[in-house]
């Protein structure tokens, strides 16, 4: 069978699970993890045959997507901020908007900032930070033993200098100060579930997805709480968020004395991250 005949193949057993694009563009990932083949490249070796080991892989592959199982875990890598990482089923898949936080925290130029991250997961927000902000002091923390596991080696495939910490974002103190505090915490409420694909719903660690639906908020104000200790002046504090929270994040961040609360959209159009900082009397205080 060559590629031509596999796509088409791939195309038939899926026609049920995804739309025909999905399904090419899950074609070309998978070539380009097996076969080191770039699509641009692929144009020109349709009519290679794939090595039977191969060929048996990409079935295998085309078996788990059947069930749903998204084509990163069955790879066992996904790419973040032009890196690869490690995942499995103990870590959420990054997504694209979370780059754009990468990206949102990047513009502020700090020289050799301290960084701590919040609900780690692979890693992709400090490891990415790190990547790019060479003097930085990067810190992780998760509940996860797996996930901090898999973000360990993350670090080390990328060549990153992060300290992780096995803590529950509720609970975590420390007497360091930090320049920027980030987090992509659990926010999806439990009534949400219903809109969510499948194939999240099914794979993906639901304690890094899921809230109450009666505290949405919970971890955000805790990281928020910290934050009031241990943010540095003129730091920032940086989420990811619940698009239809932004307001009740606004007003919490408010109602704890932060300021200069910026929102900002994703790439889709939705409200997907906040910035916000503290003031200066409250830092010098002590007084919330």
């Amino acid at each position: 069978m060559n590629l031509s005949q596999l796509l088409h193949h791939f195309k038939e057993e899926l026609k049920d699970v995804y739309e025909e694009e999905e399904v090419k563009s899950i074609f070309f990932i998978s070539v380009e993890h097996l076969l080191q083949l770039r699509r641009s490249q692929l144009m020109l070796n349709w009519e290679k045959e794939p090595e039977p080991e191969k060929l048996t892989s990409f079935l295998t592959i085309l078996e788990g997507l059947k069930t749903h199982k998204p084509i990163q875990y069955l790879l066992g890598e996904a790419f973040f901020y032009g890196s690869v990482f490690k995942v499995n089923e103990a870590v959420l898949i990054p997504r694209p908007e979370t780059e754009e936080l990468v990206d949102w925290i990047l513009e502020e130029k700090r020289p050799a900032p301290s960084v701590i991250d919040f609900g780690t997961g692979t890693g992709c927000i400090a490891i990415s930070l790190k990547k790019h902000l060479k003097d930085a002091s990067v810190t992780a923390v998760d509940i996860s033993e797996e996930a901090l596991r898999i973000a360990s080696e993350n670090a080390g495939i990328n060549q990153a200098e992060v300290s992780f910490v096995s803590a529950d974002i509720l609970t975590f103190q420390s007497d360091t100060k930090f320049d920027i505090i980030v987090s992509n915490p659990p926010y999806i409420t439990e009534k949400e579930r219903t809109e969510m694909q499948q194939n999240v719903l099914a794979h993906e660690p639901h304690l890094a997805l899921f809230v109450t639906d009666e505290r949405p908020l919970l971890f955000y104000e805790a990281v928020a709480d910290f934050a009031l200790s241990n943010l540095k002046e003129n730091g920032s504090l940086f989420f990811e968020i619940n698009e239809y929270l932004a307001q009740e994040m606004i007003q919490m961040l408010k109602d704890k004395s932060f300021v200069s609360i910026e929102l900002r959209k994703d790439m889709q159009g939705k409200d997907r991250m906040i910035r916000a900082g503290l003031k200066l009397n409250h830092l010098s205080s002590g007084v919330i």
